[in-house]
């Protein structure tokens, strides 16, 4: 299985505008972290599609190695 890249190491602060939909970035490789941007393509990775609600504010995972996808579970800090 491949390693993802690590985009950041620590989370990415999101606060939904409006009830939608996001694909965050599986692989690590998206320029519109911490959402997908198509990068993954060729590889064994894919987008994970999350609900938001309007003024709902979520951590993303930055470093793509949480136990708990999509959301920040500091495993950042054991990398």
């Amino acid at each position: 299985m491949a390693e993802p890249v690590v985009a950041q190491k620590g989370p990415y602060e999101y606060t939904a505008q409006k009830d939608e939909k996001v694909a965050w970035c599986r692989c690590g490789k998206s320029a519109k972290q911490p959402f997908c941007d198509g990068s993954h393509r060729g590889s064994e990775f894919r987008p994970l599609l999350v609900d938001l609600k309007a003024g709902e504010t979520v951590y993303f995972c930055g470093c793509k190695h949480t136990g708990g996808a999509p959301y920040c579970d500091s495993s950042h800090a054991r990398l």
